[in-house]
């Protein structure tokens, strides 16, 4: 953690709460993404983040240094997992995913004033299909691949959020990495132009 961050959360584990804000606005992207990523419509992500944020807020002075993404990120992940584990306790919040005209959808379908309105259309589609082979995914394999090859995370720090060893990181990563192409194939989600044999999703 660098210097000028590790004074930010010394004063704000000392109760300053402007401080704590500042490491809001400094992760809340990273943190509403990885939970969008992991339950599939931006309500429920928006939700999710601010839960983290708050059990975050209480559990302060429990941190005690190293990586404080890594601790944020873990604290959203677990936040995911309950939700998770409630929406299959009791499955009454519709699991649908977001269609493609929701404005609120994948944080990847920003536009790049580099392409064209044709590239960005088939980028979303693109973004959309990936979401969808995501929800298809078992829970543990999901988030591994969310913070390796979404949000590009080194698997030291994959191991540290998800509490797991590195060869469980791998091998998860590997998995997910598979299945996920062929959920795509197999229910022809990904879009003509990124279908092709020996395709991968990296």
């Amino acid at each position: 953690m660098a210097d000028e961050e590790r004074r930010i959360v010394e004063r704000a584990q000392r109760g300053d709460v402007e401080s704590f804000n500042t490491l809001v606005r400094t992760y809340e992207g990273r943190v509403y993404n990885v939970c969008y990523r992991m339950l599939g419509d931006p309500d429920s992500a928006a939700d999710a983040a601010q839960d983290a944020f708050l059990s975050a807020f209480r559990n302060l002075r429990g941190f005690r240094g190293g990586s404080f993404r890594s601790w944020m990120l873990r604290i959203a992940t677990n936040t995911c997992y309950d939700l998770l584990r409630s929406r299959k306790r009791r499955p009454t919040v519709s699991l649908d995913l977001e269609t493609e005209e929701s404005d609120d959808a994948a944080p990847l379908q920003i536009a790049d004033t580099a392409e064209s309105p044709t590239e960005f259309a088939l980028r979303r589609e693109l973004a959309a299909a990936i979401q969808q082979g995501l929800a298809e995914l078992p829970d543990e394999q999901r988030i591994i691949l969310i913070l390796s090859d979404i949000e590009g995370l080194a698997y030291e720090e994959i191991a540290q959020i998800t509490n797991t060893n590195l060869g469980t990181v791998k091998s998860r990563l590997s998995r997910g990495r598979a299945r996920l192409r062929d959920v795509l194939k197999a229910g022809e989600l990904l879009p003509a132009r990124y279908r092709h044999e020996g395709d991968t999703l990296r």
